[in-house]
């Protein structure tokens, strides 16, 4: 994980079992056992995740949760504790814990844990800088007159309390926005809470947001506090939000009209100040009228919209976004300079890109692996693409197959534009078939699929077709 983290306790088989699995994960571990100096450490040291007993000498842990996150809000805390003390783990996590573990616990539940809180850290506390290529933080890239109405629409909205609707095909930045207007909020020193609505099964997400109390449902076997109460005072970043069943849909509707909500199984009423950024790649309003998305909860949501547009509609970006990844994983593999031919870029600019600015990053990252001296030609760029059109066979898998693939994946929500993968891969195969059919005669192929010898050139380029011969019509 490379994290740095903090474990506070005084129980030293803990302690040492602890740091033993923490650092065989690459994380850096920083010990205290008592709560006073845990703070002070604390205070004054860059960690990105802080781990603490509640029971400890000088100072409890349940004051030094209430402590630690008044002066260092973004600073995820998980809280360790024995079974006799689950409701003081609870208040823990009312005071801004961002998580607590039973003892005895599973050491993998903690790792896995640990890493959904340094991701919390970075989103809350690594700024996304907008249209600058910085390559040590996290950016929004681009110079196009889009790109600029959109980070003039951020500076706008970002202090207004008012619920934000992200638009935008998969990979084109929808959460770089949503971190960005945070950043620039009022409520940049309070939580930001982020779920993924499309990643979390239906039965457990109700949960997950509004929390529950014990005995609520079958294996609840202890209260637990959902992310709303989690980001109170905060903001809250529900992605993929067009994939919430209707029953969802109802509660958090019903969250956003009276600011207070209910755990599930209980009947306390729990006020809460939240800001609701929501993101989807889905057309609303065909989900609307098909009856699978309300339309009041569409209104409540969408104060403002903001239109991420592909970018295969801002092409004129790509140069400066490829520089910006050369640098990001440059760094990453430890050389300063990597660079890209002109024929390389070139070819980048001639792709469609169904799966946006985030496959443009798959490519530039396979690309660097495999190239000499880190400089990229258009043959690492080929050939990464082509392994991601068609990543289990040649040019000749069978299409149903290869949607078969696409379909099953998508199912298990791992893709989510196989419209536009299934496209891209026919008519590759489509050009394909007709160079080869015509021996490299790129003015028959052309005649042939009734389109210009220009727009031929071009696709041939697109796709990285290459034909070893010309034709007697080619080389007149």
């Amino acid at each position: 994980m490379n994290a740095k983290i903090l474990l506070i306790d005084d129980d030293t088989g803990i302690r040492d079992t602890l740091q033993r699995a923490l650092a065989s994960e690459g994380c850096s571990v920083t010990v205290e056992d008592r709560g006073d100096e845990g703070l002070a450490r604390a205070s004054r040291g860059q960690f990105n995740v802080v781990i603490t007993d509640l029971k400890l000498p000088g100072l409890n842990g349940l004051d030094l949760v209430r402590q630690l996150h008044f002066t260092r809000p973004h600073l995820p805390i998980i809280v360790i504790t024995a079974f006799g003390t689950t409701q003081t783990a609870i208040e823990a996590t009312k005071y801004g814990a961002y998580d607590y573990l039973l003892k005895p616990f599973d050491i993998q539940h903690l790792l896995d844990l640990i890493g959904k809180a340094v991701d919390s850290n970075r989103l809350m506390s690594e700024p996304v800088a907008l249209g600058k290529a910085d390559p040590g933080r996290d950016a929004m890239i681009g110079d196009s007159a889009v790109m600029q109405n959109i980070y003039k629409e951020i500076g706008r909205i970002a202090a207004k309390p008012v619920n934000v609707l992200i638009r935008g095909e998969t990979g084109t930045g929808k959460e770089l926005i949503a971190r960005a207007i945070y950043q620039h909020s009022n409520r940049a020193e309070a939580p930001f809470i982020d779920i993924n609505c499309a990643a979390i099964p239906e039965t457990l997400l109700e949960s997950e947001l509004f929390g529950h109390e014990r005995g609520a449902f079958t294996g609840a076997q202890r209260q637990r506090i959902g992310r709303f109460e989690q980001a109170d005072g905060g903001t809250i970043f529900l992605d993929e939000i067009g994939d919430m069943s209707l029953g969802t849909q109802v509660k958090l509707l019903r969250v956003l009209q009276e600011k207070c909500l209910q755990r599930l199984g209980g009947q306390e009423k729990i006020p809460v100040d939240v800001r609701v950024l929501a993101a989807t790649n889905h057309d609303l309003e065909a989900a609307i009228q098909d009856k699978s998305f309300r339309e009041d909860l569409y209104y409540r949501l969408n104060v403002v919209s903001i239109m991420l547009p592909p970018l295969r509609q801002r092409k004129e970006d790509i140069p400066r976004l490829v520089h910006y990844f050369l640098g990001k994983y440059g760094r990453e593999f430890g050389n300063a300079s990597p660079s890209i031919r002109p024929e390389a870029l070139e070819f980048l600019q001639s792709h469609s890109w169904p799966g946006n600015v985030r496959e443009l990053e798959n490519v530039i990252r396979k690309s660097l692996l495999t190239a000499q001296d880190y400089t990229i030609n258009a043959d690492h760029v080929r050939a990464a693409l082509n392994k991601d059109l068609a990543p289990a066979g040649s040019a000749n898998r069978p299409l149903v197959e290869f949607i078969d693939d696409l379909l099953a994946a998508a199912r298990l929500g791992e893709s989510a534009d196989v419209h536009a993968r299934v496209m891209q891969f026919a008519e590759r195969e489509l050009f394909r078939r007709a160079i080869e059919m015509s021996q490299g005669n790129q003015a028959k192929a052309a005649r042939w699929l009734g389109i210009s010898r220009i727009t031929m050139k071009a696709k041939l380029v697109q796709f990285g077709l290459h034909p070893k011969t010309e034709g007697p019509e080619e080389r007149t």
